[in-house]
Parts: structure tokens; C-alpha cells; sequence
């Protein structure tokens, strides 16, 4: 189907084509008070083309898998290739700059369990739901869901690439409230895995979510001071995303970036590394190639504190007249944009008691919401809740709070603990870095 639409846009007269074909289906469900209180299934499929006259671009998509419906689909891209403007950084990637046959045929596991039964879904949510409602202190739990997804994809291109792909993967999470002297909190866990057996059990995820909502019963302000700070691991990794944001090809071509001019500097403290893996199995970031075909690699984008790598595709490095490096997001039928795999900052040696302990006294943040950052500068603030630590141990629970600095200042002093654990595509210990702003009554 894809070569007979590249086909039919090379004949209209387009220089270069690529397309994308995926389908996708699931099943979610939800739980409340012990029964199911909802189900949904989706299953959806979609097309979508690109098509070059030089150095003019267009892309189009549509759900029509139909004679009639392809054919309208590379007519109206090869009219609208036509009557645009010029774009000197677009292309699609030259033959000689294509991931091998080997490469792209590398077995990652990725296709997962697939199909789960809805019987199974809901007993392991109502048995998630039961452990966080047995922890003592709860008293209900907001939302329960669980569920399994799965997508196929096909992509081809007139410069000789195609190759498919199917991955899959299942997800359970849930909310639980707590209330004490009138006043409730609330906390979460949510788990993602290719198998079941990499996922931890419906009874663990909900004793975590459980367990870290009566942990934030009593909580309360404190002072406006510097002190030091703590991201927890289930989400120090937000500070590689801002990492990513910086160093990403598109960002540097638009001179917007804090870390512009930095690449091959010391940006992180010696000893930080921080690694992308498109190869680990079943991970869920894992590929065999980029969004454009090219090969990827095993890499220390950080490597020892220095900055080793600007993330290109094709467009960002013409514009910066350097070569693509295999970060090219999903292409094929759209723009490339910019994406990592597997992102890890690897672990260091202390626990994050060691850390506390080292700091003294401080902020563990074990929750953030609306973070403000400003790309040019690395000026950086968000709210964020979790426990204040005197003396190395826990004191009490803290919310309403901003903490800010800026962040090409809060890399140079970021110390990695020993606490990594695989959760998703972009992972981290839990982090210290001492001598951040925190604003509070």
C-alpha cells in the first residue's frame, strides 16, 4: 500500500516521498468501590504522506484506506508540494545515510504481551484499589485504571527505506485520598511495562500509592529560605527533559537554548553521565532506527560532565552544517521532529538517607506541577510538595511550595544517589542539588 502511494506521487512529479501506515487497538477499564465502573476499546488506523517538488514540502493524512481515498490522499499532497513556498533545510535522508538491513532487523522483544482478557484487567485493578484501601489512613481511592495497548507501523520511503514495526504494552495506576483532622491529601502510583512480569503487582502499586498518601497527611509551609534540595526518582527525571529540550538540534539552530555554545564543556559535575540506550530490551523507548531511516547507537550524551552531543535530524543539522546523529523523531509522512530513546543518568554512590544525612537539613520534593522554565536563560521555578528532612531524617510533610534557581547552575552542582530504577523511557536517581531558592510563607 505504501509503495503503490509513493509510486503514485513520484509519477504527478514529486522528487521524494515518504509515508507512514499504523494501526493500534486497546482496551482501558476502570474501577471503583470493588466493581467496574467502566470499559473502552479503541482500535484506530491512519496513513500519512509527504511528498517533495525540491525543496518544497508537504505532508497530508487521512484514515481512508480505500482505492479512491489513496488516490485523493497523493493527489491533494503532490498540489500542496507544489504551491509552497521553499524550505532550504528540508529532505529526506540520502540512500548512503540509511540504517543496514541489519540494524533495522535487531530483535528488541518490543511486541510485549499484547492482548490482555477484560477479566484480567479488572481483577488486577480491583485488587490494586483493595491494597491502597487496606493501608490504614486511606479513605478511598479516586480513580483506578488499567489497560493494554498495542500499534502496528509500516514506513517507506522513495529513497529505498522501509521497514515495520509492533510494539505493545499494558499500564495500571491509581489515585487514593487520605484524610486527617478534616483535611485530605492525595498521592498516586502508576506503572508501565512491555509483560506482566516486569511490571510490579497490582498489590505492590496500590500499597505505594496507599502508603505515600498518608505519608503526606499533616502537611504544611515553611519558610522562604536556600536550602537544599532532593528530587525524588519518580520524577528527577523532569530535569533530564529540560536537558533534552536544551541540547535538541531545532533549539540550537534557533539560538534559544541555555545551553547554546556549551557542547563539548563541562555542564554537569565530573563523574555525571547521562546515556541513551535505543537497544535495551523491551524497553519502552527502544528502536531500531530514527524517524528518518537512520541508523542510532548506544551513546553518553553526557559523558563524565561534558557535553558530547547536539540531538540532530536531518533539517537541524543542515541548518547547523553538521551531520544528522539518529535522533530524528517519528518522520515518515510528517516533519521530523527530535527525540531520544532510552534516556538514563546513571546512578552514583550514596542513598538518598546518605543524602539527606550529607545536606543536613532540606527539601525531598516527591511531587511537582506547573514548572516555569525560560529557554534562553535556564531561569527555572515550580511548585512542588513532598517531606522536610532536619538532621538527616524525615521531619514532616511540606506543600504549597515554589522552589527555583537556574538550571545551568543547578547541573554544575547535581549529585546523582544510588537509587536508579527503570520505569519508563527517561529515568534518574533521586538528585541533590544544595543551595536552591525555596519560596514558602
Amino acid at each position: 500500500m505504501l509503495q503503490d502511494l509513493l509510486a503514485r506521487c513520484t509519477a504527478a512529479g514529486a522528487s521524494d516521498a515518504d509515508a507512514r501506515l499504523s494501526r493500534s487497538e486497546g482496551v482501558s477499564l476502570d474501577v471503583r468501590e470493588g466493581k467496574l465502573e467502566g470499559i473502552e476499546r479503541a482500535e484506530a488506523q491512519s496513513i500519512a504522506l509527504r511528498c517533495f517538488f525540491g525543496q518544497r514540502m508537504a505532508h497530508v493524512s487521512g484514515s481512508d484506506f480505500s482505492a479512491q481515498g489513496l488516490t485523493d490522499l497523493a493527489e491533494r499532497c503532490v498540489a500542496m508540494a507544489r504551491a509552497v513556498p521553499e524550505d532550504p533545510y528540508c529532505g529526506i535522508a540520502p540512500a548512503e545515510d540509511l540504517a543496514s538491513e541489519a540494524d533495522v532487523s535487531r530483535d528488541l522483544d518490543l511486541d510485549g504481551v499484547g492482548e490482555i482478557s477484560d477479566l484480567q484487567l479488572e481483577e488486577e485493578a480491583i485488587a490494586a484499589e483493595a491494597a491502597a484501601l487496606a493501608v490504614p489512613g486511606v479513605k478511598q481511592v479516586s480513580g483506578c485504571g488499567n489497560g493494554w495497548s498495542r500499534t502496528q507501523g509500516w514506513v517507506a520511503a522513495t529513497n529505498g527505506f522501509a521497514n515495520s514495526r509492533t510494539s505493545s504494552s499494558l499500564g495500571l495506576g491509581l489515585a487514593a485520598i487520605a484524610e486527617r483532622d478534616g483535611k485530605m491529601e492525595r498521592d498516586y502510583e502508576s506503572r508501565s511495562a512491555r509483560y506482566l512480569e516486569d511490571r510490579p503487582s497490582p498489590e505492590e502499586i496500590g500499597r505505594i500509592a496507599g502508603e505515600r498518601t498518608v505519608a503526606r497527611l499533616g502537611s504544611r509551609k515553611i519558610a522562604t529560605q536556600t536550602a537544599a534540595v532532593i528530587y525524588d526518582r519518580r520524577i528527577a527525571g523532569s530535569l533530564i527533559g529540560t536537558l533534552i529540550g536544551a541540547i535538541s538540534g531545532p533549539a540550537i539552530a534557533r539560538g534559544v537554548s541555555f545551553l547554546k555554545g556549551r557542547l563539548g564543556e563541562q555542564v554537569f559535575a565530573r563523574g555525571v553521565n547521562v546515556l541513551d540506550d535505543p537497544f535495551r530490551l523491551r524497553g519502552m523507548g527502544s528502536r531500531t532506527h530514527d524517524g528518518e531511516g537512520r541508523p542510532v547507537a548506544k551513546r553518553a550524551i553526557i559523558e563524565d560532565g561534558v557535553l558530547t552531543e547536539w540531538l540532530l535530524n536531518g533539517p537541524s543539522a543542515k541548518q547547523l552544517g553538521l551531520s544528522p546523529n539518529g535522533y530524528a523523531s517519528a518522520g515518515f509522512g510528517d516533519p521530523p521532529g527530535v527525540s531520544t530513546s532510552n534516556i538514563t543518568l546513571e546512578p552514583g554512590e550514596l542513598t538518598p538517607a546518605e543524602m539527606m544525612d550529607r545536606a543536613g537539613k532540606g527539601l525531598l520534593v516527591t511531587d511537582m506541577f506547573g514548572p516555569s522554565i525560560n529557554p534562553n536563560t535556564g531561569d527555572y521555578s515550580v511548585g512542588v510538595s513532598g517531606f522536610w528532612f532536619e538532621g538527616g531524617e524525615i521531619a514532616h510533610p511540606v506543600s504549597e511550595v515554589t522552589i527555583a534557581g537556574d538550571l545551568p547552575a543547578m547541573f554544575a552542582r547535581l549529585i546523582p544517589a544510588s537509587d536508579l530504577e527503570i520505569r519508563g523511557s527517561r529515568d534518574a536517581p533521586s538528585l541533590l542539588i544544595e543551595d536552591m531558592a525555596i519560596a514558602g510563607d
